[in-house]
């Protein structure tokens, strides 16, 4: 390997340092390294600004900006409120009921929508209810950041590297379901059991401020019902349009952007009121990391890294399956997993016509597929859904390190892999 991989290797690692110890501030450590990528020309201007594969990725950051307007709207809207107070009630005031309850939302949302549409909606509820319950916000959303990715693993729209597997392997939403969806509904119930192991214990129940929130009327929280049925419709229209992707064949960024426009030209909701929740330095952060990545794979090293993991178990179906669920969700705990899941779905798809097309070897797409989807829990960078939950924190007061998230992240992770590995093996391997 050339002297231009290896000096990319050491601005990104030293990049990633400075971002985990928090020693500067995250878009400054993504940014300098993005800078550094392109002075050193580890890529360029083409690559990072207009490559599909090896650049920015516009349709994440222009979902995220259409998005985040689309909720500083709602905000105006009082209808975050009213969830806050029906879903403290339906948990009669106990934080971990609540928990469990905001969990299987996000899941549920995250199969059907894009995971950082859905902690885009649910994080603002978040704060709401644990400002009235009194206690801290902090382990709800990552709870609620993990739940997502877990989540959007069931479906071909639920996560991204899902729809990129799904167009390289050739399929169906249908084929997510069948085999993604059934094991994802046992991880989320061990989901619900590890919250309680990390979170649950130290939560403490007041009553006093249980029979206050018993005594709320949800529906006084609305302070504008005419906005809320305008914003409502406008958000069943983008999120029909998330659904009905692979027949219309709008990109989930132009189908946010366009409801976006829609409400803040149609509704009385000034523009400075409508872009004030929009989350900047989340998505300068996100621009950086795309470059930086980006120049990983113009480099060759993610290429090689996944050549060498591929060819270490050359000749053997099981180990390859399993060499790919593991290698993937490492690899996707470190960068983002849809440049590498764009990268790796070649070398899968040779390796899968070589295993008998859509048979036995068909087991790698979901390899691929489970552990770039739960790899992303393992650090407080490894999925969008992470990425934009710390900068929404941030911005309300309550900042979670890279390292508070990590450190439940990574057991999250090491646990529903490992239980991905028999399922994978006793339904295709046997």
């Amino acid at each position: 390997m050339s002297v231009l991989p290896w000096a990319s290797v050491a601005v990104f690692v030293a990049a990633y340092v400075l971002i985990a110890t928090e020693k500067v501030h995250r878009v400054a450590a993504a940014l300098g390294g993005a800078g550094l990528m392109l002075l050193i020309h580890a890529t360029g201007a083409k690559a990072a600004f207009f490559s599909e594969h090896t650049g920015i990725d516009w349709n994440v950051i222009f979902l995220l900006l259409g998005m985040m307007v689309i909720v500083g709207v709602l905000k105006e809207t009082g209808v975050f409120e009213y969830l806050a107070i029906w879903a403290a009630k339906r948990a009669r005031g106990r934080p971990f009921r609540l928990m469990v309850l905001l969990v299987l939302i996000t899941a549920s949302a995250s199969a059907l929508l894009d995971n950082v549409t859905t902690v885009l909606l649910i994080a603002p509820v978040t704060f709401l209810v644990c400002e009235r319950l009194a206690v801290s916000p902090v382990p709800f959303l990552i709870a609620e950041a993990m739940a997502s990715n877990i989540g959007g693993a069931a479906t071909l729209v639920g996560d991204p590297p899902n729809i990129i597997i799904a167009s390289r392997g050739a399929l169906t939403f249908n084929d997510f379901l069948v085999h993604m969806a059934p094991m994802i509904i046992i991880l989320m119930a061990v989901f619900v059991a590890l919250c309680w192991l990390l979170f649950g214990r130290s939560f403490r129940y007041d009553p006093e401020r249980a029979e206050h929130i018993m005594a709320l009327d949800e529906r006084e929280a609305i302070a504008d019902r005419w906005l809320l049925w305008q914003s409502l419709a406008v958000l069943a229209l983008v999120m029909a349009g998330f659904v009905l992707h692979p027949v219309l064949h709008y990109e989930p960024s132009v189908v946010a952007l366009l409801g976006a426009g829609v409400l803040v030209a149609a509704t009385k909701v000034r523009t400075e009121q409508a872009i004030a929740e929009v989350e900047w330095p989340t998505l300068v952060f996100f621009a950086g990391l795309f470059v930086m990545v980006g120049a990983l794979v113009e480099t060759g090293v993610i290429g090689r890294l996944s050549q060498a993991a591929v060819t270490a178990t050359a000749g053997q179906p099981e180990l390859t399956a399993m060499g790919l669920l593991g290698g993937s969700a490492v690899v996707s705990a470190i960068v983002d997993n849809i440049p590498y899941v764009a990268t790796m779905s070649p070398i899968v798809e040779q390796l899968v016509q070589a295993e008998g097309g859509n048979g036995p070897g068909q087991v790698l797409w979901w390899a691929l597929a489970f552990g770039a989807d739960l790899g992303g829990n393992a650090t407080a960078v490894g999925a969008a859904a992470n990425v934009v939950v710390l900068g929404i924190a941030a911005r309300n007061g309550t900042p979670i390190s890279f390292w508070q998230f990590t450190r439940y992240g990574l057991i999250v992770t090491a646990v529903t892999v490992t239980l991905v590995a028999p399922y994978l093996w006793l339904r295709y391997l046997m």
